[in-house]
């Protein structure tokens, strides 16, 4: 990883690297909203265009796959750009694709918009992933992607709700609306806060996918894959749940997310701490108590009360999972992290397509939604086994190679 700005800066240097990382978390704020937004909507979306629910959280799945597929494609096309550039073009790929789906006139053509929109995601967040660790001290880099990642959390506490309350009153297609509108916002306040970064230099194709041959690299991407997965097995078809299982007023959905928002910033930020602090160890943690929970809600969901005390634990421990994961992939790819760090936000919505497929096929199958909650616990816990399995993997080079030390 690029060397951090030393320690000693000044107060002018840190402010600016605070404005930077403020305007970088005011993008993923939109960006996060898009993403999130949908699910508060499946009920509108789905009766509006005439499909039924399992067929709306395809929308999910679309968009997710759209970021696994644009991640790499996007990150080769942006590799000699100067980032702050990078960063611009590919907010206007963000709100081209919002604007088309606000006029989306069916759901083939939403889709595809859908699938635009999200084709800026991966690589903006690996850009700015690594962006956010080169402007904060050695020892920091955790806490800097969560600050980033604060934006996409407050979308869930926020964005999403706000947008949900506006679909429900407006129409869903007001909502796209004005995330577009937020595109626009995003994209001024990188603009004027992000500064170039000359000593940040554009990375090297040929040793940033000389990475992806190292062991630890793919299972930390094959972690983010099934430890996030889980989550969205089950996120995918949380206005369902709420109000079908749990009894929730569709006027109260929103504030229920609105709590589960509060969840997700609360563990976002706990996440970077836990991950500077012990990495490892706080992701397997953080990985068994997601896997419970969400077993526990299966139980819980059926009391409108226990559901939304669960909904909001369980936003802790979603987003717990995020700053550890995306900074294991930069720790691991140390020698080529922007395409590594723009892979794994790929691997986040790889993850999310594949927990929106297993969670309407479970729905599809007559199993109830109680069962697509087990379904992600079992997701999260194959993401658990990786873990433990590149922990295992890491002692045992760490032991070698200090045998190796006393040897010699």
């Amino acid at each position: 990883m690029n060397a951090p700005l030393p320690t000693g800066r000044s107060d002018t240097a840190a402010g600016t690297s605070r404005l930077a990382l403020l305007a970088l978390s005011v993008a993923a704020f939109a960006i996060g909203t898009t993403e999130f937004v949908i699910m508060g909507l499946l009920p509108e979306v789905a009766s509006d265009l005439h499909v039924s629910i399992p067929s709306a959280g395809l929308l999910v799945s679309g968009y997710a796959l759209g970021v696994a597929a644009g991640a790499p494609l996007l990150a080769a096309l942006t590799a000699r750009m100067e980032r702050r550039n990078a960063l611009l073009l590919l907010l206007g790929l963000f709100i081209l694709g919002n604007a088309l789906c606000a006029v989306a006139p069916n759901y083939g053509v939403l889709m595809v918009a859908r699938v635009v929109a999200a084709f800026c995601h991966g690589s903006f967040f690996g850009i700015g992933a690594v962006v956010a660790s080169h402007l904060v001290p050695r020892g920091q880099a955790a806490r800097a992607i969560a600050l980033m990642f604060t934006g996409l959390t407050l979308a869930n506490v926020l964005g999403v709700p706000f947008g949900t309350f506006l679909g429900q009153w407006a129409g869903w297609r007001s909502t796209f609306m004005a995330v577009t509108g937020l595109g626009v916002v995003a994209a001024i306040a990188v603009w004027r806060l992000v500064s170039s970064l000359p000593d940040l230099p554009s990375p090297q194709m040929k040793r940033e996918l000389g990475v992806l041959r190292q062991p630890q690299v793919l299972l930390a991407l094959l972690m983010t894959v099934l430890g996030f997965g889980g989550v969205f097995t089950v996120f995918t078809y949380i206005a369902p749940i709420l109000q079908q299982v749990s009894h929730v007023s569709v006027g109260a959905t929103g504030w229920v997310l609105i709590l589960f928002g509060v969840g997700t910033t609360v563990g976002n930020m706990l996440g970077g701490r836990l991950a500077d602090w012990r990495l490892m160890p706080s992701l397997v943690g953080v990985l068994v108590l997601l896997s419970l929970i969400m077993l526990v809600f299966a139980w819980t969901m059926h009391n409108t009360v226990a559901s939304v005390v669960t909904v909001f634990v369980w936003g802790v421990a979603a987003f717990a999972t995020v700053p550890p994961l995306q900074m294991r992939v930069v720790q691991q790819a140390s020698e080529g992290p922007h395409l590594a760090s723009t892979l794994n936000i790929a691997a986040f919505n790889l993850g999310n397509a594949i927990g929106a497929f297993i969670g309407g096929s479970m729905i599809g199958m007559g199993l109830g939604l109680p069962s697509v909650s087990v379904a992600g616990a079992v997701v999260a816990l194959l993401g658990l086994l990786v873990t433990l399995a590149s922990a295992a993997l890491e002692r045992r080079r760490t032991a070698s190679v200090a045998a190796c030390a006393v040897g010699a």
